[in-house]
């Protein structure tokens, strides 16, 4: 496989993240992706299959394109998938090119909330375009998004072309109806039984996207907290967080299956 190119700072790093990365057989690569005037990376990661696949988008949480994140992606492509993972910091100034260019996940996370929504969904759009286009994908595309990405993945619900399904781990759902409304693609929810800030926004959410004859499926995963699937990879991490992460990914992967089987249209 190709090697990550570089390394992610000491304040940021992941060494469990890095080391299920180490052990890996599949195919890991950077792409530059052109968006507008401006150049997005990605890394992509490729399944160990002749078949031609689904292809997953994955959004990063608020600290931008980490180690785990990366490791997401790629036990994502273990399932069977194309999984891509776009830095959506790319090019945020002119000394901030990518995530690693930033000193510590602080600066990272007040650059993720500088960034322009609108800009941040032309990218997501790049993405898809240019994975959708790839040989080895099977020109579907779903989306799965975690914390901050979560948020990101229901809002690209409400704009991407021919979605299969959002996969929405921890993120909020658009404020306004008219983005729900515009959401075709079905929407699953992964939540923590203790993560009560995201939690409370789940009735209203519900009762929304019922109104509008939405498909939009929530579990609440009992012991977990906020960012369950990134603690639950973590040796370290409590049984009720790790039970947590495997029946979430369990999950994720079941639903993702369905969307192969039922393609939804596509």
């Amino acid at each position: 496989m190709v090697l990550i190119l570089l390394s992610t700072p000491p304040a940021r790093a992941q060494e469990f993240a890095r080391a299920q990365m180490d052990r890996s057989p599949r195919h890991h690569e950077w792409v530059k992706i052109p968006s507008g005037g401006r150049t997005v990376q990605a890394f992509v990661v490729y399944p160990e299959t002749a078949k031609k696949s689904l292809a997953v988008i994955v959004i990063h949480e608020n600290q931008g394109l980490t180690d785990w994140v990366r490791s997401a992606a790629d036990q994502l492509a273990a399932a069977g998938y194309v999984a891509i993972a776009p830095d959506l910091l790319s090019g945020f100034d002119a000394s901030h090119h990518r995530t690693t260019d930033f000193a510590d996940a602080d600066q990272a996370r007040k650059a993720i909330y500088d960034l322009n929504p609108d800009q941040i969904i032309r990218d997501l759009l790049a993405v898809q375009n240019y994975v959708a286009a790839l040989p080895a994908s099977d020109g579907r595309t779903a989306v799965i998004g975690f914390c901050w990405g979560g948020g990101q993945a229901f809002r690209f619900a409400a704009t991407a072309p021919g979605l299969s399904a959002a996969l929405v781990f921890y993120g909020p759902a658009p404020t306004d109806e008219a983005s729900l409304r515009a959401i075709s693609a079905p929407v699953y929810g992964f939540y923590g039984g203790l993560d009560e800030r995201i939690d409370a926004t789940i009735p209203k959410t519900r009762e929304q996207m019922a109104r509008l004859g939405k498909l939009y499926e929530v579990v609440i995963y009992d012991g977990a907290g906020h960012a369950f699937m990134r603690e639950g990879d973590n040796p370290a991490a409590t049984a009720a967080v790790k039970k947590a992460r495997d029946a979430a990914w369990a999950r994720a992967k079941s639903i993702l299956r369905t969307v192969i089987k039922s393609d939804h249209g596509n």
